[in-house]
């Protein structure tokens, strides 16, 4: 028999819920919000009580923003070497900032993005039961 809980979005229009976690809002009900700071999620939706305890995203976001900034920075700042031919030190000066800056702006959404991905598809960490060694 399968959990009736994995089917809770089935019949909802995914792209909504999706959309709510760009937006930092609380992928259940797509109102309450779903940060308590710029980063940190708070404990339970004000809107709905949804429990935002339940899932963990870790560190999937900042490996994807990282990659997402790299793709959009690193072609100037390459561009921008071979161009004006700059010392090493003045386009280091100029695209870490843009870097940070870029992965500033991308980090909440990835983060909400990533935790309605998770509440949408139900997952959960793997579960081992140590009955089954050998």
């Amino acid at each position: 028999m399968s959990d009736p809980e994995s089917h809770a979005f089935e019949n909802v229009d995914k792209s909504k819920i999706l959309r709510a976690g760009v937006r930092g809002r609380c992928p259940e009900c797509c109102e309450g919000a779903l940060f308590e700071g710029f980063l940190k999620f708070a404990s339970e939706c004000q809107a709905c009580g949804y429990d935002y305890h339940k899932n963990d995203i870790a560190d999937g976001p900042a490996v994807f923003v990282i990659l997402a900034a790299s793709i959009l920075v690193v072609p100037f700042a390459l561009a921008f070497q071979i161009k004006v031919d700059a010392p090493v030190w003045l386009t280091l000066l100029v695209f870490i900032p843009a870097i940070i800056f870029v992965c500033l702006i991308l980090l909440r959404p990835f983060r909400g993005l990533m935790f309605a991905m998770q509440v949408m598809n139900n997952a959960a960490p793997a579960e081992y039961d140590d009955d089954d060694e050998d």
